[in-house]
């Protein structure tokens, strides 16, 4: 078995002749490969649903019998085992697969095994020695993923580390970033086949369980952490570039609220200057992204009931329009940040960085959990005693402590009781629900105003004064039943 280490980059069809130019490569001459790339599973996916990819690869004459698994790449970085040995197509033997586990997995699905899809592609390969101990290899493959009568494109440029460190993968990668529009990829050629044979819609990634185990050092689990969030935040890139469907852009905030309430989380054990560099980068684009949501909410929920009361009420159907508008031109601000240079290289540089995190034992993750924990329930017991009112800002600050102490749940999740956790994290989801209705409503009369300035509409704001003191009566009660559950990480 080996362990493949390998970046991955889009790079645009405009932009491959430079490739070859660039002082990174310009001195040595390439290597072409023709490829072609068979995949198989089968009929019901057992193998996709395993994460794991079966190909006979022609490699010239020679025929080669590939077992990948097929792990998450956050910012481009794709570490999977590999077994690969000789063979003659549609002949499976998976003696060479050194997991037992795994290879009677394989066996068990041998007669079901059938073609899927082919990747069919050529390959430039550039070799690198940085330095004495490190090998790089740069590959530039263009051509297609065929399923059926379905096709689409390759081009991509892959550094693989032969031998040496990771960090100098790194260097090579955003070396050829500074002068060429890479941008690190999520998905192999597997998962884009897969996706292809399927032919189903793209779906807007939620976040997923963070991997941790008890083992694992207090800075493993943030970068644990770090990399679940930007995965979610790659699941999402393509749904907020390519259509207009709202949940892409809901998710990718997501994704990095999670992250920077991680990297606060960890701030005590994190460098500063990771901190004061990264922080504030992902807060730029959680912006970019923030008023296409906000005109988002406004539109699909906030304003329906209103149109539906209000049908043929000329200032309704003012607001309505200019509200399309101004979510038009917001949302091709977001298209372009997600599609920015700026943004790929964020994704590089902080997977780079994070990856360079020095461990540390101290403290164990059992004694850092359960003591971040307790800060941010202080922190939202405090701001909880201060709105008893009406206050929208008081309200705010409580929504977002809480939001951090939901998220810090569900990163340490596995160390805790799953029961008491599930009792005290849907206490949280309810408040979390209506505190954040209450403040849709809030920045929808922001949104009114920017919407239709100096046209002040007493009657849509009449509807949104009377819905918020109706959320407000049941904010009270929730509050307090959130605040009686006993903490589940203060128990054994």
């Amino acid at each position: 078995m080996g362990l493949e280490t390998e970046i991955k980059l889009s790079l645009p069809a405009a932009a491959v002749r430079q490739l070859p130019a660039h002082p990174l490569l310009a001195e040595n001459k390439p290597l072409r490969q023709k490829l072609v790339n068979t995949y198989y599973d089968t009929p019901d996916r057992r193998l996709q649903r395993k994460r794991l990819a079966v190909r006979y690869r022609q490699k010239g004459q020679e025929w080669l019998l590939t077992v990948k698994s097929d792990a998450p790449s956050p910012g481009g970085l794709a570490q999977r085992r590999e077994w690969e040995v000789p063979g003659e197509p549609g002949a499976f033997d998976f003696a060479h697969v050194d997991n037992p586990k795994l290879r009677r997995f394989l066996e068990e699905a041998t007669p079901d095994l059938a073609p899927l899809f082919t990747t069919d592609f050529t390959r430039s390969l550039w070799l690198l020695t940085p330095h004495e101990g490190s090998r790089i290899e740069v590959a530039l493959d263009r051509g297609t993923i065929v399923t059926g009568e379905r096709k689409e494109s390759i081009c991509e440029v892959e550094l693989e580390l032969l031998e040496g460190e990771v960090a100098a993968l790194f260097v090579a990668a955003l070396a050829l970033q500074a002068d060429l529009p890479l941008h690190p990829e999520g998905a192999s050629k597997a998962e884009r086949g897969y996706r292809l044979a399927s032919d189903h819609k793209l779906v807007p990634v939620k976040a997923g369980p963070v991997p941790l185990t008890m083992g694992m050092s207090s800075i493993g689990v943030f970068r644990s952490t770090a990399f679940s969030c930007l995965s979610q935040l790659q699941g999402n890139e393509r749904g907020v570039r390519e259509t207009d469907a709202p949940e892409f852009i809901h998710q990718a905030r997501v994704s990095i609220r999670r992250l920077r309430s991680a990297i606060r989380l960890w701030r005590p054990l994190l460098p500063e200057d990771y901190v004061s560099n990264f922080d504030p980068r992902w807060r730029t684009l959680a912006s970019q992204l923030g008023d296409t949501r906000n005109w988002d909410v406004f539109i699909t929920e906030i304003l329906p009931p209103i149109i539906k009361a209000f049908p043929d009420h000329s200032d309704v159907q003012r607001l309505s329009s200019q509200a399309r508008s101004h979510l038009a031109a917001c949302r091709k601000a977001a298209q372009a940040a997600i599609k920015a240079d700026t943004y790929s290289r964020l994704l590089l540089e902080f997977t780079a960085a994070t990856l360079a995190l020095a461990e540390s034992r101290k403290p164990p993750i059992t004694a850092f959990a359960p003591r971040s924990l307790n800060k941010r329930a202080k922190r939202v017991a405090a701001l909880a005693a201060e709105t008893r009112d009406s206050n929208p800002e008081a309200r705010h600050a409580l929504r977002v402590a809480l939001k951090r102490l939901r998220y810090a749940l569900e990163f340490f999740a596995p160390l805790f009781p799953a029961k008491r956790l599930q009792r005290y994290h849907q206490g949280a989801a309810g408040l979390l629900d209506l505190l954040g209705r209450m403040n849709d409503g809030t920045v929808a009369e922001q949104l009114v105003v920017q919407a239709v300035p100096g046209h002040h509409s007493d009657l849509v704001r009449a509807w949104l004064a009377g819905r918020n003191d109706l959320m407000l009566a049941q904010l009270e009660p929730l509050l307090a039943e959130f605040l009686s559950h006993p903490a589940p990480w203060e128990h054994g």
